[in-house]
């Protein structure tokens, strides 16, 4: 974790016409993302926060220096399981990860957390102190289905998240029947990630006139019905 690489970030509400043109130009530039099925895949994830809810309002509040935790999989398949950490500083993000069992990740959300600091993973004995000693649980499920692409200059990787869903107040991560419910009024959400520089050619195939920069969560979106 000493090596810490911050990468500039974009997102945009967008519409419906907007995606269709948008990833239209992407198509003519980009890569797929290799572990995308007909270029999507589902991801479901749990994210954690404390009875006060600082993640939650450190996020609405805009505050400077933040991070939060989750636990994902893709495309209803728990035998790859994250655990990820997402730190923001002035705008910049870098994530953080680790490698869960599927039997290591129901022993978290069950709170059952004495075995996580023999863990090989860095993360994984942070996460158990914040558990520990800053309260941290997980609060609720985040369901989505993202577009991704990728241009390798600039390490960019551009997505569409859209269809977000939530859980509610359910833990229930790993069972693939448990029920989620359309996140309120969620918009399709357009992301844009890069290291140093965002090529020109990508910069123009994102454009949309009328748009700007939002701070949109996905996770607060979800906590809307508590």
């Amino acid at each position: 974790m000493d090596d810490i690489r911050y990468r500039h970030e974009w997102k945009h509400e967008i519409s419906y016409a907007d995606l269709l043109a948008i990833r239209q130009r992407l198509r003519a530039v980009c890569e797929p993302d290799p572990h995308a099925k007909d270029g999507k895949y589902l991801i479901r994830s749990l994210y954690f926060d404390n009875l006060s809810d600082k993640a939650l309002r450190e996020k609405i509040d805009g505050v400077n220096l933040r991070e939060k935790f989750r636990i994902r999989y893709y495309n209803g398949d728990p035998s790859v399981i994250h655990l990820e950490k997402k730190s923001k500083r002035a705008g910049l993000g870098t994530k953080y990860s680790a490698n869960l069992t599927r039997e290591e990740a129901q022993r978290i959300v069950d709170n059952d957390t004495d075995w996580m600091l023999k863990s090989d993973w860095p993360l994984v004995q942070e996460l158990c102190c914040k558990m520990k000693y800053q309260g941290l649980r997980p609060r609720t499920i985040v369901d989505y289905t993202r577009e991704p692409f990728i241009f390798r200059p600039g390490n960019v990787r551009v997505t569409f998240d859209y269809d977000i869903r939530t859980g509610l107040k359910s833990t229930d991560f790993l069972n693939p029947d448990c029920p989620t419910i359309p996140a309120g009024d969620a918009p399709i959400l357009l992301e844009v990630k890069w290291d140093a520089f965002l090529p020109s050619i990508i910069r123009d195939a994102v454009q949309t006139p009328g748009r700007r920069v939002e701070a949109f969560s996905k996770y607060a979106q979800c906590r809307i019905y508590g």
